[in-house]
């Protein structure tokens, strides 16, 4: 939001200065962004009187001009069609910088002829676009005067980063009133609010469809007919105005409009009434509906955007811009005036959904004060018929203005216990009510009534935070927090670390960490699972971005084929992050999630590369689920427990017991994989970190090391199993057998085939024995694996092969 010094002053009565107003503005939460001050870019541009303009003797389109800078007469060479005798301009000596470029002039020579200055165009110092001719100063500027003070280039601009939750200073009234609250001057009245009266009937009448009102989409539309009028080029002192915050002045009619929207807030449109066929009517567009808008450009529309039409058809896309086809131009003599209010979260939909970023839309969206449809209507029309003269008609309406008026109570104590500061309750209503609120009641307990222009103030809170911010956020006393023991409390939590671990272990697995968006398109969130409606967002920042991700793979999976899209078909990635399953508290969960796909090395001459598989992500969740303090040894494999996004048979949940499902493992679906544009083979895991046990609490210690010094032993076996026998049995059966001694299971061999009957397979594995008292003799160890046997065989029912 731009605005300068003695703009804001037409609001605000004060003698402060640029430091004194750019110092408050921040104290009282609008953050100055810059403050530009034009008038030291202009220090070396004088003001200088043409003395005789004659024709450069070896060149048509060049000027020879004595020029008097107040000091002395110099000869200056100029191509500029307008540079006569008697013109008073913009002058450029050797050694000025010239602030379109930064360049420092130099005398020269041009076809032979010595030129010592250079007259500027508005374009070349920066005050417009216009650089056709050289700038034409009043006759009565004084010859040497600084071109900054003559120009008004001498008043500074100020840029202050606005939130979203402040649409009452998009308009620099609003920011007045705010400065006023905080004691730097005294808001001045409005006299262009004052309602016009009409002298005739308007010949166009507005009409809201039912369809949108019965959506609230435009709950209000005015229109006002105003004939006779003369389109003539600005004033100076709204062109100036204009032309400071960055806006190219069109013509008085349109600048009108813009000067309303920046000054009050209050976007206007303004549209050729002879171009009109009969009454608007405001509506939805239909599918395909096409528009030529103001910017130069056609956009295709579809029925959830409003449109304000006439008979015939669209004129311009409701709240964020109008129509070419009913644009104002030079010969336009009779206007029709639109003021209208408009349902923000329609307005950020169509305007993300067609790209447009218009002044009108940004406020509209944050929200305009509903009033301003009635006052709006009327400054308008005080404006236009001052600078363009014309008859008005009487306002017509449709809909109705709504009136919010949110009181809420505030207890006078929850100021100092919420904000650290005691203030007075006089004191607390002198602030309130000079922001525009309506406050009865006194100490201890006061009711204030928000007003129609703050949408944000939605409760207790919020009437403290005014309070705050007027006395000032530098007036909170700063209070060290008292130790409740002598040692400092760790900053981070059990929990929180376990995050961090989760980080560093995945990462040491050569899974490189992404940090994508906590929401995502609901397009791919439907193939993850039934979507409660709680989890779409009412306002998202794009229109593929909105819902919040029910699952964590999701955003990684649509990463996984981008990368591949740029030729990174080898990934390894991890995020550690939330999902969401619920618009309520505590509806949501902290997963790592990890994905492979490709190789799992370059490739090599020792010929060692290999496709990833599942026992690759497999690997990676049971090394995270250790790291987290829990063994791996203990988790079930669930072969039937993937949820639908994985491959069916390729994939498992791990738990522990029947109810607790710490994760899941698996190949991804073809049919998820091909929605988000990846191709080939994924494989993925996702550990609900919440899931996985705290470990028990131990001494800090290390415990002490148990090495034995006696010769471990290694045995084979291998058994014939029916093919639905899983090895995990195998393993927790052969482990069983005798726990002192046996310290590792690990299979090494699968067969089925040939020799094998139909529905069997072969299943050999290795123990090692580790005695801590005693070398084993032969006949323990046959006695250990004599336990091994029978273990394996009760628990599988399978039997030793020869």
């Amino acid at each position: 939001m731009k605005f300068t010094l003695n703009w804001l002053k037409q609001h605000l009565d004060t003698d402060a200065s640029i430091e004194v107003v750019a110092e408050k503005l921040t104290d009282i939460g609008l953050e100055i962004e810059g403050v530009t001050d034009r008038a030291a870019a202009l220090a070396d541009i004088r003001v200088a009187h043409i003395e005789e303009a004659g024709q450069h003797p070896d060149a048509d389109r060049l000027k020879l001009c004595r020029v008097n800078t107040g000091e002395k007469i110099i000869q200056v060479v100029c191509g500029a069609p307008n540079a006569r005798t008697g013109l008073k301009v913009a002058l450029a000596q050797p050694g000025a910088i010239i602030p379109i470029d930064g360049s420092k002039l130099k005398p020269g020579k041009i076809r032979g002829i010595e030129s010592q200055g250079m007259m500027c165009s508005t374009r070349e110092l920066c005050l417009g676009e216009d650089h056709d001719g050289i700038i034409e100063l009043p006759e009565d500027a004084e010859i040497g005067a600084p071109v900054a003070s003559v120009l008004g280039a001498d008043d500074p601009i100020l840029e202050i980063g606005l939130t979203p939750n402040r649409p009452d200073c998009t308009g620099v009234r609003g920011i007045a009133r705010d400065l006023a609250a905080a004691g730097i001057g005294t808001l001045k009245a409005d006299p262009r609010q004052e309602p016009v009266a009409g002298a005739f009937d308007s010949p166009i009448g507005v009409t809201i469809s039912t369809e949108i009102a019965s959506n609230n989409a435009v709950p209000a539309f005015y229109g006002r007919y105003i004939r006779g009028v003369k389109n003539t080029e600005s004033p100076e002192w709204l062109k100036a105005r204009l032309e400071a915050i960055g806006l190219r002045p069109i013509s008085a009619l349109v600048d009108i409009t813009n000067l309303v929207t920046h000054d009050l807030g209050r976007p206007l449109h303004v549209f050729d009434a002879d171009k009109l066929s009969g009454d608007i009517n405001v509506r939805y567009a239909t599918n395909g509906e096409k528009i030529a808008a103001l910017d130069n450009r056609e956009y295709e529309l579809s029925d959830s955007m409003v449109v304000i039409a006439d008979q015939a058809k669209a004129l311009g896309i409701g709240g964020i811009i109008g129509g070419e086809e009913t644009g104002c131009l030079e010969e336009t003599t009779n206007v029709f005036v639109e003021c209208a209010l408009f349902d923000p979260i329609s307005i950020a939909k169509t305007g993300r959904k067609l790209q447009i970023n218009s002044d009108a839309r940004y406020r509209f969206e944050r929200g305009v004060d509903p009033q301003s449809v009635a006052w709006g209507m009327e400054v308008a029309t005080h404006l236009i018929t001052e600078i363009c003269g014309g008859e008005v008609s009487h306002v017509v309406k449709a809909g109705e203005v709504p009136n919010p008026r949110n009181a809420f109570d505030l207890r006078i104590d929850r100021i100092r216990e919420l904000g650290g500061v005691a203030v007075e309750a006089d004191r607390a209503i002198e602030i309130l009510k000079s922001l525009g609120f309506e406050v009865s009641g006194s100490a201890p307990v006061i009711n204030a009534v928000a007003p129609t222009w703050r949408p944000d103030i939605i409760g207790e809170a919020d009437l403290v935070e005014e309070v705050l911010r007027i006395v000032g956020y530098d007036k909170i006393p700063t209070v060290p927090l008292e130790r409740e023991t002598s040692l400092p409390v760790p900053a981070l939590s059990p929990f929180q670390k376990r995050v961090g671990l989760t980080r560093r272990v995945l990462a040491s697995r050569g899974l490189y960490e992404t940090v994508t968006w906590s929401f995502t398109d609901s397009r791919w969130a439907k193939l993850f699972g039934e979507l409660k409606d709680g989890l779409y967002l009412a306002n998202p920042i794009s229109s593929d971005l909105d819902i919040m991700r029910p699952n964590a793979l999701i955003n990684m999976i649509a990463a996984a084929g981008r990368n591949q899209a740029r030729g990174f078909s080898d990934l390894a990635l991890f995020e550690v992050g939330p999902e969401f399953f619920g618009d309520q508290p505590g509806d949501q969960r902290l997963v790592a999630a990890g994905l492979r796909s490709g190789a799992t090395t370059p490739r090599s001459w020792t010929g060692s590369r290999r496709d990833v598989d599942v026992f690759d992500v497999k690997a990676d969740a049971e090394a995270l689920i250790e790291a987290l303090g829990t063994s791996a040894a203990n988790v079930q494999v669930n072969t039937d427990g993937a949820p639908e996004w994985y491959h069916p048979g390729r994939s498992a949940a791990l738990q522990l017991g029947p109810k607790n499902v710490l994760g899941y493992f698996g190949e991804l679906h073809p049919k998820v994989l091909k929605a988000l544009g990846v191709k080939g083979r994924v494989v993925a895991f996702e550990l609900f970190v919440e899931n996985v046990p705290m470990p028990k609490k131990k001494g800090t210690a290390r415990p002490a090391l148990n090495a034995s010094s006696f010769q471990s032993v290694e045995r084979d076996f291998a058994f014939l199993l029916d093919e639905a026998v899983k090895a995990e049995a195998i393993i927790k059966a052969a482990k069983g057998a005798d726990r002192n001694l046996i310290t590792d299971v690990t299979i090494f061999d699968l067969y089925a085939g040939k020799g094998i009957e139909d529905g069997k397979k072969s299943l050999a594995f290795s123990i090692t024995l580790q005695p801590t008292k005693a070398t084993l003799t032969e006949e323990e160890i046959e006695a250990v694996c004599k336990k091994v046997v029978e273990a394996v065989e009760k628990a599988t029912g399978g039997s030793l092969r020869a």
